[in-house]
C-alpha cells in the first residue's frame, strides 16, 4: 500500500506532450536513478520501470511503485531470469536477446528510456513486437555488436528472421 500521489509519470507527459522542462527531467531522472541505485544495493531489480509505475505528487517528488517484477540478484551478476518482463518499450536488448539471462543493467535501460521520452514526449523505441522493438533500437543505435548478433540468431524466437543493417 502506498500513499495517494496525485499522477504518475505518464499522466505528466500527457498533460507536457511535447516534453518536460529540462530541470524537471533532470530533478525526475536523478530521483529514480537514487531509487534504483536503492534497490541495486540491497540486490533488488525492478524489471519493470516504465511511466506508469512512477508516481510524481505536485511538488514533483517521484516515487517508484509496481514491484511484482521484482527479483533478488547478486549484485553485478547476470542470472538466468524469465525474459518476459518490462513493457516491451522499456525493455532492454538483453531481455530481447539472451532468453533469460541477464542482471540490474536491465533497470538502467529502462531509466534511459525514460529520460529520452521526457525530452520529447515521444517513446524512444515504440516497437510493435520483439523484433519491431530491436529494429527500432537499431536504428538509433546502430548496429548491433556481433556477439549481440549471435545471441539473435541463437534465440529461438526470431528463427527465420534477420536483423537490420543500418
Amino acid at each position: 500500500v502506498f500513499e495517494y500521489v496525485e499522477r504518475n509519470l505518464l499522466e505528466l507527459l500527457q498533460e507536457h506532450p511535447r516534453g518536460l522542462e529540462p530541470k524537471l527531467i533532470r530533478s525526475l531522472i536523478y530521483q529514480l536513478c537514487k531509487a534504483i541505485k536503492y534497490l541495486h544495493d540491497k540486490s533488488v531489480i525492478h524489471r519493470d520501470i516504465k511511466p506508469e509505475n512512477l508516481l510524481v505528487n505536485n511538488a514533483h517528488c517521484l516515487k517508484l511503485c509496481d514491484f511484482g517484477f521484482a527479483r533478488t540478484i547478486k549484485c553485478n551478476t547476470q542470472e538466468q531470469l524469465t525474459d518476459y518482463v518490462a513493457t516491451r518499450w522499456y525493455r532492454a536488448p538483453e531481455l530481447l536477446l539472451t532468453q533469460g539471462i541477464y542482471g540490474q543493467e536491465v533497470d538502467y535501460w529502462a531509466i534511459g528510456c525514460i529520460m529520452g521520452e521526457l525530452v520529447d514526449g515521444n517513446p524512444l523505441f515504440p516497437g510493435e513486437n520483439e523484433l519491431d522493438q530491436l529494429h527500432c533500437i537499431q536504428k538509433v543505435i546502430g548496429n548491433f555488436t556481433e556477439e549481440q548478433n549471435e545471441m539473435f540468431y541463437s534465440n529461438p524466437l526470431f528463427n527465420g528472421k534477420a536483423l537490420l543493417n543500418v
